[in-house]
């Protein structure tokens, strides 16, 4: 892990401007007498939701640029990272709002220098640590260490890459890389979350199955819009339709959500509770945006366990899966981001053809508490 002080970029349009909820805004006062278009109706990048071209027309407009309210928390975001890392504001706009996008920036936060504010559409050729941008193509094209996706959703079909849904989860993931968790031992003495993370077909529900024989694990139900699977027993997730799951998020019932392969997870913060109120450890599946969050949330008193399997092992497992081919593919193409997350993660076990001597290995880390 690096010594020297990090560089982190951050994009800056739905990062740290409102952006697209801003121009929905201002066309819905537009057509006061239509049903109004929500951000949920912005599916993907590009010509998304009634009125698109007009959406997208507006960030080429120099008073949209002028007038974009700054995102709740980003100034509090910019500053913290400031105390420990150099700040580079990296933004792609058309060369008739350059101008004003730079004044707002040395304006609004003026923590980061003039020198540190990079305008232009090659986002992939800046050499950074670690990047927070909401667009795919630019984590996935990122020479960065980390290219961290922020979770909006339009890019809610995107699976496996380093995630977060907020400006704390972001805080606490730059906080993670720059101590390389060794600054603090986790202690899970008196009970605590066990996060599973790696990627599909690496075993990870099997073991927490293994690890919930011992009642002093207990496995929290997932909620999820997928649909049931045939051979998933009664009880193994909660199943919801995305209309429920939304309204649910919106009441701040989880404490955390994701989205892989287009559907839906997450945990609620009732669920996870009373198991650390009786001293057990809650067992959880999770990709990283969810164990982030509650890393976030848990701290000292969560566990990120990466489940490292071979990959031609998880290859096989994703083939033979009866899901349909467009997801086995978004699955498999996904895994070179996933097994990236081994490095924020504080333990790593092995799994060979089955996940008994991983389950014995996490059961003995956790009962040395």
């Amino acid at each position: 892990m690096k010594k020297h002080r990090l560089k982190i970029g951050l994009d800056v349009d739905d990062t740290l401007y409102e952006c697209n909820a801003y121009a929905l805004k201002l066309i819905n006062e537009k057509y006061p007498d239509e049903e109004p278009v929500t951000i949920h109706d912005i599916k993907g990048w590009g010509m998304f939701g009634r009125h698109a071209e007009e959406r997208i027309a507006l960030y080429s407009d120099p008073h949209f640029v002028e007038t974009q309210p700054v995102c709740q928390g980003a100034q509090k975001l910019v500053r913290e990272l400031s105390r420990f890392a150099d700040i580079f504001l990296v933004t792609a706009v058309p060369a008739k709002v350059m101008t004003a996008r730079a004044e707002r920036l040395l304006k609004d936060f003026p923590e980061v220098p003039a020198q540190n504010i990079i305008i232009g559409t090659r986002k992939d050729v800046v050499t950074l640590d670690i990047l927070l941008d909401d667009g795919p193509h630019n984590i996935q094209n990122s020479k960065a260490d980390y290219p961290v996706l922020f979770r909006k959703p339009w890019n809610a079909s995107m699976t496996g890459m380093l995630a977060v849904n907020n400006y704390d989860d972001f805080l606490q993931l730059c906080k993670m890389v720059r101590d390389s968790f060794n600054e603090k031992e986790p202690d899970l003495s008196d009970g605590g979350v066990i996060c599973l993370v790696g990627p599909t077909g690496s075993m990870k529900n099997e073991i927490a199955k293994l690890l919930t024989e011992d009642e002093r694990f207990e496995k929290p139900v997932t909620t999820t819009t997928r649909p049931r699977r045939e051979d998933e027993e009664e009880g193994s997730y909660r199943f919801v339709t995305e209309e429920e799951f939304v309204a649910e998020k919106e009441k701040d019932e989880y404490i955390e959500t994701t989205v892989y392969s287009g559907y839906h997870f997450g945990t609620k913060i009732n669920d996870i509770a009373p198991i650390i109120r009786r001293c057990h450890y809650a067992v959880i599946p999770i990709d990283i945006c969810g164990a982030l969050s509650i890393k976030n949330e848990y701290r000292r008193r969560a566990l990120l366990v990466f489940v490292n399997r071979m990959k031609s092992d998880v290859i096989r497992d994703i083939i033979e899966r009866k899901i349909d081919e467009e997801d086995k593919v978004r699955r498999i193409m996904s895994l070179d981001f996933e097994y990236r997350n081994l490095e924020i993660c504080d333990l790593e076990v092995k799994v060979f053809n089955d996940g008994k001597n991983a389950a014995d290995t996490i059961r003995k880390k956790i009962l040395s508490y």
